[in-house]
Order: C-alpha cells, then structure tokens, then sequence
C-alpha cells in the first residue's frame, strides 16, 4: 500500500502535539496518512507502555490516519546507528509516500533530534539502488520522497510555511487527550512532569493561535523545509 504522508516521531504523542491538525486536515481530505513512532515511550514518568499503545491506537483513530506503526527502538536512547537507519528506509520503501515528515533537528529532547537525524539520512540513502534493505525477505527497489518537512516541538523556528488547521484544532486536541496517562488528567496519581500540567495543554492551545494569527486563521501549525518551495502564484490571486 502506498501512503500520501509518512509521519516520523520519536514517541508516541509527538507527532499528535505538533502537527495533529494537520494530519486530520490531509485525512479529512482522502490522503492516506501513516505515523511511525520510533520508540513505545517506556522511559515516560507517567503510564506504561501497554496503556500508551492502547492511547496512540485512540489518537490515531481520532485523527484517521491510515496506519500507525512502531519500530521498537529504545526509548532515550534513539542511536544513529545503521541498523536504526535501515528501520526508517524500510518504512518509506514500503510505503512510497510523496512527502515525509520528521522532528525538527534542534530541540530540548535528545530523542527528537536523533530521530530527525536519521529520518534525513534515510531519506536521502532510501533513493540509492546499491543501499539494500529486505521486506518480507525480498529486496525492496530504491525510492525517495519528494520533500522532507520538519514539524516544530518545544524549540520555536522560523516557519517556511504555516498549515491552516481551524478547522480541525478539535481533532487535534481530541488526539492529544487520548493520552490520559501523560497530560492533565485530575484523577491521576502519578507525578507530575512538564507536559502533564493544565499550563501545557494551554501552551500548545496558544501555539496554534499565535500562528494561525500568521497567517490571518484562527489555529496553524507551523512547519520548516531546508529547501526552497515553489509557490504557484495562481493560489494567490
């Protein structure tokens, strides 16, 4: 099965909280969009692995993404390894999306930019016949994505281009309330850590205001591309 969108993340929630609009924007749309998350999250302060799965399953129905996947690479230590390189090739062999999304590579989370490392460089070695990776014991043929965007997590950038996503911000934050182990949750015991208090949800509430006010919305996710996007100017007038 081919894919219109593959969406990268270190762990699961990531790609909900930075780009969950956007992704029930492309689906409410008829592209089939899949999330891979590198790791299961089991590093968490909060919930386990068995109860994250069972929210990232709950998220990905909210947003209607056409599959989500994990590839079992150890939480907090996301290696750039060959062998980790080879796991994201894989997927994109596999799936043949036209663009693909990753974590921008500058963030307070060393997983995020280890995971936008590897995302690159397998982009890039995806499209080059001699790499060789098998799928189902057979040799999957060279292919590259057209572009690669970066989504933005704790780290601001300056956006190359910004997603109108008003009116899909509902989805979006019905994804991220999936997880009740790791957000705001009143009836939960468990300590508290930086994306568990109410003032995180606000945060990413106020994110999505400031930039759809960019772009004269009310909501906007903001993305950033290493390379120059031409713009039809027909869109425009």
């Amino acid at each position: 099965m081919n894919l219109d969108v593959l969406v990268f993340a270190a762990h699961p929630d990531d790609a909900e909280l930075s780009m969950g609009g956007t992704i029930a924007k492309l689906s409410s749309k008829g592209k089939k969009v899949g999330i891979v998350d590198f790791t299961e999250g089991e590093m968490g302060t909060r919930g386990t692995t068995i109860t994250r799965q069972a929210e990232a399953y709950k998220a990905a129905v909210a947003l209607n993404v056409t599959l989500r996947e994990n590839l079992h690479i150890p939480d907090g230590n996301i290696q750039r390894i060959k062998e980790n390189v080879d796991k994201v090739i894989c997927e994109i062999r596999k799936y043949k999306p036209k663009i693909i999304f990753a974590p921008y590579f500058n963030d307070r989370h060393p997983d995020h930019i280890d995971a936008s490392v590897i995302v690159k460089k397998a982009m890039f070695t995806s499209g080059l016949t001699k790499a060789i990776t098998k799928f189902n014991e057979r040799n999957q043929n060279a292919y590259r994505p057209n572009k690669l965007f970066y989504y933005m997590q704790t780290y601001t950038f300056e956006p190359t281009f910004i997603v109108d996503i008003t009116n899909h911000f509902d989805k979006k934050m019905k994804s991220v309330k999936a997880y009740k182990s790791q957000f705001h949750n009143p009836k939960s015991s468990e300590p508290e850590t930086f994306i568990s208090s109410t003032k995180f949800l606000d945060y990413i509430s106020s994110r999505a205001r400031f930039y759809g006010f960019q772009i004269r919305k009310e909501y906007g996710e903001p993305f950033y591309c290493e390379e120059a996007l031409e713009v039809d100017l027909n869109n425009l007038i």
